[in-house]
């Protein structure tokens, strides 16, 4: 199994490689602190198995970046690991289309167990979510998510950004989302249409 753990608290970071190798197998287990650099090992080595992301380290801009990693990368189980409980981050995560939520407090077992259920396919939801209402819905991943090689809406409106020439900064201010979330979508184009930079898929695609 290969994993990223992309997560600002190194300690924490340790902790987890540790489980993910004597627990689970892991044989490659890959560390990022800002979601910059989680995107540029992603982008450059590939999404392996398994992505565990917090949800509040620099550069993550809560479900908006969630659901740009889901579908940047579906082939990658994806789920939040946190130190945030609240019912609303819950709900939120999982409804942008991530494999399961584990909370931070969870012994060392648990989260094992977990991700065990995440890597089988399954969705992992934490205890604290509980008794949702009739009216708490929680979405599976979109056809997009699970494996479609098809740009989705959101990628072409930033592709189309990217033909006129704007930076990511100007392409997040144009569509209102995080810079962070136009580099997740960048990524997930580039690889889409075979290219590592942003000059030769301009290069590419006004040549066609």
């Amino acid at each position: 199994m290969r994993a990223l753990i992309a997560d600002d608290h190194e300690l924490f970071r340790s902790g987890l490689r540790q489980l993910l190798v004597d627990a689970l197998g892991a044989s490659d287990v890959r560390e990022a602190e800002t979601l910059d650099q989680a995107i540029e090992l992603l982008t450059n080595e590939g999404a392996g198995d398994l992505i565990l992301v917090d949800l509040r380290m620099p550069g993550m801009a809560g479900a908006e970046s969630l659901t740009a990693l889901c579908d940047g990368f579906p082939d990658a189980k994806i789920a939040v690991v946190s130190a945030w409980e609240e019912r609303a981050d819950i709900i939120q995560a999982l409804s942008a289309g991530v494999h399961g939520y584990i909370p931070k407090s969870l012994s060392s077992n648990e989260i094992a167990a977990a991700i065990r259920q995440v890597l089988d396919g399954q969705i992992y939801v934490p205890a604290a979510l509980g008794r949702r209402d009739a009216s708490t819905s929680v979405a599976t991943p979109t056809p997009a998510a699970a494996g479609s090689d098809k740009l989705t809406l959101r990628q072409r409106e930033v592709l189309n950004e990217l033909l006129k020439g704007q930076a990511s900064k100007e392409i997040a201010r144009t569509l209102d989302i995080a810079e962070g979330t136009v580099k997740i979508h960048l990524a997930a184009i580039y690889r889409a249409i075979g290219v590592r930079t942003r000059a030769e898929a301009i290069a590419k695609l006004k040549s066609n």
